[in-house]
């Protein structure tokens, strides 16, 4: 089992180019939004809950592995950003509907990638995912863990 040192470092390996992790910074957020928005809708039987509960389901499970797999700060960061990405969700689920909902994740998940796939052409390496889904849930946390660095808190 790898620990969060070794999924970084290898993930790191394929983001070396300084573009190329600009657009990081702005496309994982994005994709990662899509994703809970995307689960967000799929629709919750009324005696099982309600809306965005699958959504829900799916961030508790990514957090698990965050916390237990990688580390407790980068699972308790990774929380706070789903509880934003969640409250994100639900208010646009309010404000602008299902439709308007799914339209929105679908329109920003397909420019996101884009943005990821000019990001490795940029870099001239292929995104880590291919060769491990597991990455998918990693860039996310690499981000964090950037992030909580920058703050004086490493993972």
């Amino acid at each position: 089992m790898r620990d969060a040192a070794t999924w970084f470092g290898n993930y790191s390996r394929d983001h070396q180019n300084e573009t190329n992790q600009l657009i990081h910074w702005i496309c994982v957020p994005a994709i990662t939004w899509t994703v809970v928005a995307l689960f967000w809708l799929i629709p919750v039987p009324g005696w099982l809950g309600r809306p965005g509960l699958w959504a829900v389901l799916a961030m508790f499970l990514a957090f698990c592995f965050y916390f237990y797999r990688l580390s407790r700060k980068i699972g308790i960061a990774m929380a706070g950003a789903f509880i934003i990405l969640a409250l994100v969700t639900d208010s646009l689920y309010r404000n602008i509907g299902t439709s308007g909902l799914l339209w929105s994740a679908i329109t920003v998940f397909v420019v996101a990638w884009i943005g990821q796939f000019i990001g490795h052409r940029i870099e001239g390496r292929r995104p880590s995912f291919l060769t491990d889904l597991q990455y998918l849930l990693i860039g996310p946390a690499w981000l964090m863990s950037k992030a909580l660095g920058r703050f004086g808190a490493p993972y």
